[in-house]
């Protein structure tokens, strides 16, 4: 789950992490009211889009008003419009809300982030001078730019790891003290809400030599909210695709790609074992789609109508391994489909295991003409791929 810019500086401020002031504004109006209230001694104001994606100021997302005026035209352009941005597709999102910050003098720009490591099994934070471009470029093509420190939470943030970083980053002796503390805030923020990621770009050193979030990019981790009720109330359905958002309700995990072969698959492991055999074969999988290991007809012929919803999916990839399931859960689950939702896809079928012969019965006697049997994982595959590619 992923929060907004103004959420995040709100968790920021309670650890002490400075960022500008700001107020969060649904209205052109109460923007402008929003201005006025900050004032400040620069005279210009920030509007920036609020979205879950990066990219906003390349979009134009991020504008600079130097009167209260030009911040009301601004939250008026902004509000309602769809920002299309490098990570939210081609679709965009659209912007419901904007936030009004005071103005700040910008010395200089880092890069500050926080992520979980799954290889060491440890947290991440990694800093750059590189602040306000984007970090994944900044890796492809000067990765030496970046300095990673691994923190063992048995030990927590210590300050041989701020040093390493602050020396990376080439600040003065002076500045060195002043970075440490502000890193070790943010760690603390990290662990105490269940995080796996935290990035502040740009991390701005002022002309006063204060270092301060200029920006704030919060995610948490999904099976970690039962604990984190005030993180859980910050939520913005509207920011989520509501599909995976309907599955969620019936017990299905459910993630939208970009492709045309839709999946159904119990287990996460065979999911993702799915979804790279089918690239493999030179397709391109257009969900994420695991329906567990208590799937009943129901679930899945709920799986197979959120599946279709898709316009881009050509064929459905049916891969069951009956241990906790049943397969012929899963066939009826498919006749279920069919009846509730026009099915006019082909669907390529692999179930192996507990009442796998009694599925395939199921299936056979069903009459469904535009449902094809696979013998194995490969053979599936190759079947979905060339179906959804206009094959027999």
């Amino acid at each position: 789950m992923n929060i907004h810019e103004h959420q995040a500086k709100e968790i920021f401020r309670k650890y002490g992490v400075p960022t500008p002031k700001g107020f969060v504004a649904f209205k052109p109006e109460n923007a402008v009211k929003a201005a006025q209230q900050l004032g400040g001694d620069l005279d210009v104001w920030v509007v920036k889009a609020q979205i879950h994606a990066g990219g906003r100021g390349k979009a134009g997302g991020v504008k600079l008003a130097r009167s209260t005026e030009e911040v009301g035209m601004f939250a008026k352009e902004l509000l309602g419009k769809t920002l299309v941005t490098h990570q939210t597709g081609p679709e965009g999102k659209t912007v419901h809300r904007i936030y009004i910050e005071e103005g700040a003098e910008i010395e200089k720009e880092f890069y500050l982030g926080m992520v979980l490591d799954r290889a060491s099994e440890k947290p991440v934070m990694m800093a750059s001078t590189e602040g306000g471009m984007e970090i994944e470029e900044v890796a492809a093509k000067t990765p030496e730019k970046i300095i990673k420190v691994e923190i063992d939470p048995a030990i927590g943030f210590q300050g041989f790891h701020g040093r390493k970083l602050a020396f990376g980053l080439g600040l003065s002796k002076d500045q060195v003290n002043k970075f440490i503390s502000f890193a070790q805030a943010l760690y603390h923020v990290y662990m105490d809400y269940d995080a796996n990621l935290i990035e502040i770009n740009p991390l701005i050193r002022t002309k006063d030599k204060k270092f301060v979030a200029l920006d704030a990019k919060m995610g948490f981790d999904d099976n970690a909210l039962y604990r984190q009720p005030e993180i859980l109330a910050m939520r913005d359905l509207t920011e989520e695709e509501p599909t995976e958002i309907e599955a969620g309700k019936y017990g299905l995990s459910y993630i939208k790609l970009d492709g045309n072969v839709g999946c159904m698959v119990n287990g996460a492991g065979l999911a993702m074992a799915t979804m790279d055999i089918i690239k493999h074969e030179g397709g391109q999988p257009a969900n994420f789609l695991d329906v567990g290991g208590g799937a009943s007809a129901e679930t899945v012929a709920k799986g197979f109508e959120i599946i279709l919803r898709d316009p881009n999916v050509k064929a459905i990839f049916v891969n069951i391994f009956g241990g906790i399931v049943r397969c012929d859960r899963v066939a009826n689950g498919i006749l279920e489909a069919t009846k509730l939702t026009k099915v006019d896809v082909p669907v390529v079928v692999r179930l192996d295991g507990t009442n796998a012969e009694e599925a395939s019965e199921i299936l056979n006697n069903s009459g469904i003409e535009n449902i094809i049997s696979a013998n194995d994982l490969k053979d599936g595959a190759k079947k979905v791929v060339s179906a959804a590619k206009g094959g027999k």
